[in-house]
């Protein structure tokens, strides 16, 4: 199973490339990593931005670790992005992912991508303005995909959200957004599904199961997050957790079947950042090896894991 890591465990502990490249490499034994911008920011100035990149880049090549993509981390997710009700806001948005594969670009990634934004209420509210909002998005995705190309990545990847004000947060809206950029597009657009947000039943309802996503999106999904879960939350919990409840092993027995068990999985635990650092190391550690067992078939001793 293609399984990696993406490196928002590292934000605000072990920022520093070399650092967390060894962890990745020498302790949780992975080779394929997700970088995250909440370690390098497409707003800081190039001057700064381009040494750090080359850092990232080299960090990478020494220990032996493919950064497979670049993804929007915890600060981005904070804004409207493309979906504001403000046009000024939604080009400065353009402009920020711009800037984003950019630094994609330098650090070594081939794809880029995250949540693309979130609509106010007031235009959630009213059906011809998200309507508007939503072909809005599919322009701004167009011409990213052009934007993407001359950067010279290969494809976009576009997080499904538990948000009803965000685009796509459903199975159905996913199909239509795939369907509706269909041949649109200068580089190859896909989805990337997070088990946390496909299964959060305040929003879907206690029937939500991962068989629906894998089997009616396909091949349209290009990418997935891992994370542990009670269901009830955007938990993104690690193993063992004893308020988790997601069958990992399971799933990875339901993508098998849905035939994406080549499909880029990234683990993706968000610590809360007053957490000891020992803690989290541990906990990312296990939280690993856990994948390693039941996601990826590896054959693990759990009772050696500290």
């Amino acid at each position: 199973m293609n399984l990696g890591i993406n490196l928002s465990f590292a934000v605000k502990r072990w920022v520093e490339p070399q650092v967390w490249a060894r962890i990745v490499s020498e302790t949780l034994g992975l080779n394929m990593v997700q970088f995250t911008y909440d370690l390098l920011d497409p707003w800081w100035p190039e001057t700064s931005r381009h040494p750090m990149a080359a850092e990232v880049r080299k960090a990478a090549a020494d220990w032996g670790l493919q950064i497979e993509s670049a993804f929007s981390g915890l600060a981005n997710y904070c804004f409207d992005g493309l979906l504001h009700p403000d046009a000024a806001g939604r080009r400065a948005s353009l402009e920020w992912w711009k800037r984003a594969f950019d630094v994609a670009v330098e650090v070594g990634a081939k794809a880029s991508g995250g949540p693309l934004g979130g609509m106010s209420v007031a235009d959630a509210s009213d059906p011809a303005r998200r309507e508007q909002r939503y072909q809005d998005l599919l322009e701004a995705v167009i011409a990213l995909s052009t934007i993407a190309r001359a950067a010279g990545l290969e494809r976009l990847q576009v997080e499904c959200t538990p948000l009803a004000r965000e685009i796509p947060y459903t199975v159905e809206q996913g199909k239509r957004f795939m369907n509706d950029l269909d041949g649109r597009c200068a580089v190859s657009v896909k989805l990337l599904v997070d088990i946390g947000h496909a299964l959060y039943q305040p929003l879907y309802g206690p029937g939500a199961r991962m068989p629906e996503w894998l089997n009616e999106l396909g091949k349209s999904i290009g990418a997935f997050h891992l994370q542990n879960t009670d269901f009830q939350s955007d938990s993104h919990w690690g193993w063992p957790d004893s308020r988790g409840l997601f069958d990992l092993a399971g799933f990875a027995s339901d993508m098998h079947a849905a035939g994406l068990e080549d499909v880029p999985a990234f683990l993706e635990i968000i610590y809360p950042f007053e957490l000891a650092d020992e803690a989290v190391l541990k906990n990312i550690t296990s939280s690993v090896m856990h994948c390693r067992r039941d996601y990826a078939g590896e054959r693990l001793d759990m009772a050696t894991i500290a």
